[in-house]
């Protein structure tokens, strides 16, 4: 029988160790929760043999390192082993402003794949898409690299730039970019009016603050006139932070349940409610998704399909239902791990499903006929005028959205046929005559 040679008696006691001894939160009564001794005997004989043997001498830290790395990313595509600097980063997004391209990206099957892109980024304005893989950085295979290893090389001083190599699906050649790094300032929420009644809100990412901004933008929606209906854009929306997105969702659920999350710890079952109240006061909303929504995004769609407060529209999210906690391990690296899985009210399980739109309405470049030159009776000479004085009707804000954004035009269609049926269940008032007393 091969007898392991142990490189230092340090690794070896610590292995030995943790082969008799089972970590505490994950401890078991049965055998189950020990190390096994081989495998560990085994993996002691590889780092020994790499140790002496590999071409080029590599110091013993870096490869214990490298070995953590492997093990969280062989797991699933978000849990990884964050170093000083993926660490620093992780903690500048939530803050919401960093130096790179504006890209949320994961890992499928060794190559790094576009979540979304940011608004507002170099990579949103050069054309990169949901789907999209990035197959080289500045002329270095992304094949083989480990997720943190390609964010660091897309990362860099404001102003450097990188060459991208892109694969698109459907595209039979891939196609080269070259962007310039920017300081990425994430406007997490923006709102505005698309016509008299009807508002908008943009939500880009869920950060520390996003609940709050989305509550402020609705208020002075609100102090500006009443609304007749809301449109939540949520649209290539990587998501972010699971509090901010409990936050969204409770702006518009009068203490119903957002979310619940199931795990092997027992910490990792929880569920998130919304306090009481809705502070839109009803008002019809749609919800517009698309492949680039995902975790939180999804969260704040699933929870309002299932209570029936708003209608999703668009096409299926990304997919992505599980949940990651930040482990620290020292001051300066920790570890990224999916510990659990959310579930919508209803009970719905989104991983690697989404959340499916209640009417589908896929992105297109769509063209309205030029009626400009049509003629009307306001166009005849001696024509009778309008015995009400009423004018013809001027161009509203939005006549412009067919043309340039398709599905929020068809969003705000929706609305403004739901204020038309309505306001016609609730039928015409009752006059009263101005002397009404009888004789």
């Amino acid at each position: 029988m091969h007898t392991v040679s142990f490189p230092f008696p340090g690794l070896k006691a610590a292995l030995l160790a943790l082969a008799l001894v089972a970590p505490p939160a994950l401890s078991q009564e049965s055998e189950e929760g020990r190390l096994p001794l081989d495998e560990l005997r085994t993996f002691a004989d590889v780092f020994n043999q790499i140790r002496l043997g590999y071409v080029e001498e590599v110091d013993d830290s870096t490869l214990l390192e490298y070995a953590i790395q492997g093990m969280l990313m062989n797991l699933d595509p978000h849990s990884a082993y964050l170093s000083k600097d993926a660490f620093e980063d992780l903690q500048t997004n939530t803050s919401g402003e960093f130096s790179g391209l504006g890209l949320e990206v994961g890992m499928e099957d060794g190559y790094v794949k576009i979540i979304a892109p940011i608004d507002g980024s170099p990579a949103a304005e050069a054309g990169l898409m949901t789907g999209d893989v990035i197959l080289r950085l500045d002329d270095k295979p992304v094949k083989g690299m480990s997720l943190n290893e390609a964010i660091e090389l897309m990362r860099g001083p404001k102003g450097s730039p990188i060459k991208l190599q892109i694969g698109r699906p459907g595209d039979p050649q891939p196609f080269d970019l070259t962007l310039t790094r920017d300081t990425i300032t994430v406007a997490s929420v923006r709102e505005r009016f698309l016509e008299p009644g009807f508002g908008y809100i943009r939500v880009a990412q869920f950060q520390n603050r996003t609940g709050q901004d989305v509550g402020d933008a609705l208020k002075r929606l609100l102090d500006k006139e009443e609304l007749k209906g809301l449109v939540l854009d949520l649209r290539n929306n990587p998501g972010g932070i699971l509090g901010a997105s409990v936050d969204v969702a409770g702006l518009f659920l009068d203490g119903e349940l957002v979310v619940y999350t199931e795990g092997r710890l027992t910490n990792s079952d929880m569920r998130y409610s919304a306090d009481p109240g809705d502070a839109s006061d009803g008002t019809p909303i749609v919800v517009l998704i698309n492949g680039g929504s995902a975790s939180a995004s999804e969260i704040v769609a699933g929870a309002l399909q299932d209570h029936k407060r708003a209608v999703i529209m668009g096409t299926a999210s990304f997919g992505k239902g599980s949940v990651q906690t930040v482990m620290p391990i020292s001051e300066s690296r920790a570890v990224k791990l999916t510990t659990a899985l959310y579930f919508t009210p209803g009970g719905r399980s989104i991983q690697a499903a989404g959340i499916a739109p209640d009417i589908t309405v896929e992105r297109a470049q769509v063209t309205a006929y030029d009626t400009s030159r049509q003629l009307s009776e306001a166009d005849l000479a001696r024509r009778l005028e309008n015995v009400n004085g009423d004018k013809p009707r001027a161009p509203q804000v939005s006549d412009g959205l067919l043309g340039t954004d398709n599905q929020l035009y068809e969003a705000l269609t929706l609305l403004k046929g739901v204020h038309i049926l309505g306001m016609r269940e609730r039928g015409p008032t009752a006059k009263v005559p101005a002397d009404s007393s009888g004789g």
